[in-house]
């Protein structure tokens, strides 16, 4: 992925985990709804009164389960509005490149939870 600039760069391994968990906190440690809570909307927010690009950075992590990632990207769609968090938010994963498509898709669908 080429540089973006005006770019919030953040990794999840090393900000927030390297274990993904589940969907919900109720279900367990490094859940999706933690990440979105307590980082990713942060992030989000700030990026957007900055006007810059949020670059979340996937590598590192040993696995994301898709209801982690629903929860977490497909969440904030649900929250805020679906192009906004799009024209927001880009996604790096050299380890998992199929991870970004899959992250634009939840935060598409997101309305359909």
């Amino acid at each position: 992925m080429p540089a973006i600039e005006n770019a919030l760069t953040h990794n999840i391994a090393a900000e927030f985990t390297r274990t993904p968990g589940p969907r919900f906190a109720s279900q367990g440690d490094w859940s999706g709804e933690q990440f979105r809570d307590d980082f990713l909307e942060p992030w989000f927010l700030e990026a957007r009164q900055k006007q810059a690009r949020l670059l979340i950075d996937l590598d590192g992590g040993y696995g994301y389960a898709p209801s982690f990632l629903e929860e977490a990207f497909g969440g904030l769609a649900r929250k805020y509005p679906v192009e906004a968090v799009l024209s927001t938010i880009a996604i790096k994963s050299g380890e998992e490149p199929m991870l970004e498509d899959r992250i634009r898709k939840y935060i598409r669908e997101s309305s359909k939870r």
